[in-house]
């Protein structure tokens, strides 16, 4: 699987998980919301599995700057507020940082 793929779908299912728990902690929504969240972080898992790279730690490291990105889409798109120039600042960040672990030249 693509590496421009895995992780926004390892992104993706961990915060669908996370936000499963979110909503049924915070929100009082039904426990019932856990199984899908349970699913979606086995996802997330399982999608991380197929980074290719030497370094499990190297292959997370770099999964937090899209992480924190596809944080601010969610909070935009499902949660209906909108980032401030801070938020946008601080992704793209985050991203620099990715691809400098992620593609940098190793010795």
């Amino acid at each position: 699987m693509k590496l421009a793929l895995v992780y926004p779908l390892a992104a993706f299912a961990e915060i669908a998980g996370c936000f499963a728990f979110w909503a049924w902690l915070k929100l009082d929504r039904s426990p019932l919301w856990l199984v899908p969240g349970v699913v979606s972080l086995i996802a997330f898992a399982w999608l991380l599995t197929l980074v290719p790279s030497d370094a499990a730690g190297r292959a997370f490291a770099a999964y937090g700057g899209v992480y924190i990105c596809a944080s601010l889409v969610w909070m935009r798109v499902v949660e209906k507020t909108v980032p401030d120039h801070w938020d946008l600042i601080g992704g793209a960040v985050c991203l620099i940082g990715a691809a400098i672990i992620l593609l940098g030249p190793r010795t």
